[in-house]
């Protein structure tokens, strides 16, 4: 049977001269489009609800009404509508599953045929404008008594699909008026039930989290949302968690599927391959480790964290259950003194944070595709959150909580793939600080992704305001990080040129000019020890070129008429302790290795002198250095939320459909209820 027929509903021919037949749910879908149904069929609704429901030839059918029409049979679609919504409340279920997915049908069907009409034009066809208030209200609180009931799991499911069908039926979700309803008539806490109980979270918790973000989405920069409010003040904690665990599963998920196909990829001449000619496959081997990423509860770890203070200490309530289960079958171990008993330290690292920050370091390696750059300026968002966040730093922070976070690192010429047995355990910023190292390193390229590389300078600069304010001793290996920012100097430097055309370089080489202001002038409160301190002088010492000439660039810029002018001074100014530092020690090292006759001096040699030149270093206080200014998304962030959620919402869109809860199955199940 072709595609055309089975759409039409048609059953079979019964001779070469006779018409197909067709399915008797059609032939009443027809009736509706003809002329009042129950006029000659006063049971017609009870009847057309017992029917399985084809979706295909109904929907089809909306999308083929010409605009005459739509005006005759108006009444009939939105008595259809009002039958859905009384369907709901029967006790028979099979006509609550046919009710359902009828509505979904109409929801589709309906937008799909009007794409230019307004959103008053769509309600009043779908429901009459005069009484969808009532229909609104009637079909939320039965959906809601659903969700929040004893029923079917499968029911609850296709409510939410249906929420889901409902909420992205439109590009835009905030041109879609039938919403308006939906903050009125709220079914947030029937969302926060099912996060806050265990099996329900498990069947419908990622349904709900989805649906969740992209209500709190609709309209939020033009008026009061409810489910802004109502998500900004949850403190429950099983609900918090809850919500926690599912973003934490679908992560998990993701980062699972990627290390797999890593995995896939390590093994047999593949590998052999790439080994024997270089990196030549490298770029291959990454675009064939592309796994499709998850927007959608990336958008809801971001509400979660930006919206709601008491999130956060899910992030710590989860790493502390884990580090006890740690704690406790280390304890069984000795107690059973069986050596053989596997001690896994990755254990430790199941929790919502390290989860993420897996998952960030894979979707920064590769920022070409659209989505995959949308994925890493949404996790660097959420770090700026967390960064700014005192309970969030005070736990990143916590020498007590350490933990071996297992980084995805890009594939280099010039390096080996890190052994992850090497990895040491740490206090969760490294974690954080390596994540934002390796992005500076690997991501010196043409099309250069200026505005993930100043939110990751951003980032640290704002772990080391809460260092140098409490006065936190990091060890960490601090060389790494020094020498990824003088190379992003450098790169600015050699690319001046073609880099201009597009950006403004100097707000980048400010913001890394004094993060070294940060170090030199504060960097005896925070650094561990006083060796830090003269490596900092060191590298800077060492690569005094890179400074010479950025100060030489800035100033050329800023001494002529431009654009660039007073971008180019203020990194002027901020360059004065570096070149003071610079010329003060680079004479003394010039002088020590002409007393000595020593041509090269090793790193020990030069760090005595810097060591006994310290007293006569005169330095500028420079103000400001440990202010920032707070994350904000109104207005600054305000057109990348809505093209994030656009597709977001395509994208569930396409993927949302009742035909995933089979229809042959539901039938069946609950006809052995009834």
């Amino acid at each position: 049977m072709s595609q055309v027929e089975k759409r039409a509903g048609l059953l079979r021919r019964t001779s070469s001269s006779k018409k197909p037949l067709k399915e008797k749910v059609v032939l009443m879908y027809d009736e509706i489009f003809k002329e009042d149904p129950a006029k000659n069929n006063p049971r017609f609704w009870d009847e057309l609800f017992l029917m399985k429901v084809n979706l295909e030839y109904l929907e089809s059918k909306l999308e083929s009404v010409d605009g005459e029409e739509v005006q005759r049979i108006q009444d009939n679609i939105n008595s259809l509508f009002h039958h859905c919504v009384q369907a709901l409340g029967e006790e028979h279920q099979i006509k609550v599953v046919n009710a359902l997915q009828t509505l979904c049908a109409l929801f589709r069907g309906v937008h799909q045929k009007n794409k230019s009409a307004s959103g008053f034009d769509i309600i009043n066809m779908l429901m009459g404008f005069d009484k969808a208030e009532q229909r609104m209200k009637d079909l939320m609180e039965r959906l809601d008594s659903l969700l929040c009931g004893d029923g079917s799991e499968s029911l609850k499911s296709l409510c939410l699909k249906l929420l889901l069908c409902l909420v992205t039926v439109t590009d835009n979700i905030s041109q879609n008026t039938i919403l308006e309803y939906v903050m009125i008539n709220s079914i947030f806490e029937a969302i926060l039930q099912i996060l806050s109980d265990v099996s329900s979270r498990g069947q419908h918790g990622y349904d709900a989290v989805v649906l969740l973000a992209l209500l709190v989405n609709y309209r939020k920069y033009e008026s009061v949302n409810p489910y802004i409010v109502k998500l900004s003040i949850v403190d429950d904690e099983p609900t918090l968690d809850g919500m926690g665990m599912v973003v934490h599963q679908a992560l998990t998920e993701y980062n699972r599927q990627y290390k797999d196909k890593e995995e896939e990829n390590q093994g047999g001449f593949f590998s052999t391959l790439t080994s024997m000619v270089g990196s030549m496959f490298i770029a291959d081997a990454d675009e064939k480790l592309s796994v499709q990423t998850n927007e959608a509860i990336l958008l809801a770890l971001y509400e979660a964290v930006h919206l709601n203070r008491n999130f956060i200490t899910v992030l710590a309530q989860v790493h502390v259950y884990f580090s006890l289960l740690w704690f406790y079958l280390c304890v069984c171990c000795t107690v059973m003194n069986n050596p053989e008993l596997p001690l896994d330290p990755n254990l430790q690292t199941s929790n919502l944070l390290i989860t993420f920050l897996k998952y960030a370091s894979i979707v920064m390696q590769d920022t070409k595709d659209e989505h995959r750059l949308n994925s890493a300026r949404l996790c660097l968002i959420i770090l700026t959150c967390i960064a700014e966040d005192q309970y969030a730093d005070a736990f990143l922070h916590d020498d007590n909580m350490n933990f071996r976070v297992n980084l995805h690192r890009m594939p280099m010429r010039h390096r080996k793939k890190a052994v992850d047995k090497n990895i040491p355990s740490r206090p969760l910023v490294c974690a954080v600080l390596d994540l934002m190292v390796e992005f500076i390193v690997t991501h010196m390229m043409k099309d250069f992704p200026m505005d993930l590389y100043l939110r990751c300078v951003q980032i640290i600069h704002k772990l080391l305001c809460y260092q140098k304010k409490c006065r936190i001793r990091l060890h960490y290996t601090w060389r790494e990080l020094w020498s990824a920012l003088i190379n992003l100097l450098k790169f600015l430097l050699s690319n001046e040129t073609t880099l201009l055309a597009k950006h403004n370089i100097f707000h980048l080489a400010l913001l890394v000019v004094n993060l070294f202001n940060m170090f030199i002038t504060y960097g005896d409160t925070f650094l561990p020890t006083s060796n830090s301190y003269d490596e900092l002088y060191y590298e800077i010492v060492r690569m005094h070129q890179v400074f010479d000439n950025l100060y030489c660039m800035v100033l050329r810029v800023s001494t002529n008429t431009g654009q660039w002018k007073e971008a180019a001074s203020k990194v002027t100014h901020a360059l004065v302790n570096v070149r003071a530092i610079i010329n003060h020690f680079n004479p003394k090292i010039e002088s020590y290795a002409a007393v000595n006759h020593i041509s090269q001096l090793s790193e020990e040699q030069v760090l005595e002198v810097v060591r006994s030149n310290y007293d006569t270093l005169t330095l500028k206080l420079q103000d400001g250095l440990d202010q920032f200014e707070r994350y904000s998304e109104q207005p600054k962030e305000a057109a990348f939320f809505k093209e994030l959620v656009r597709s977001i919402s395509l994208n569930v869109r396409k993927n949302v459909s009742l035909n995933t809860l089979s229809q042959d199955v539901l039938l069946k199940e609950f006809s052995t209820i009834s």
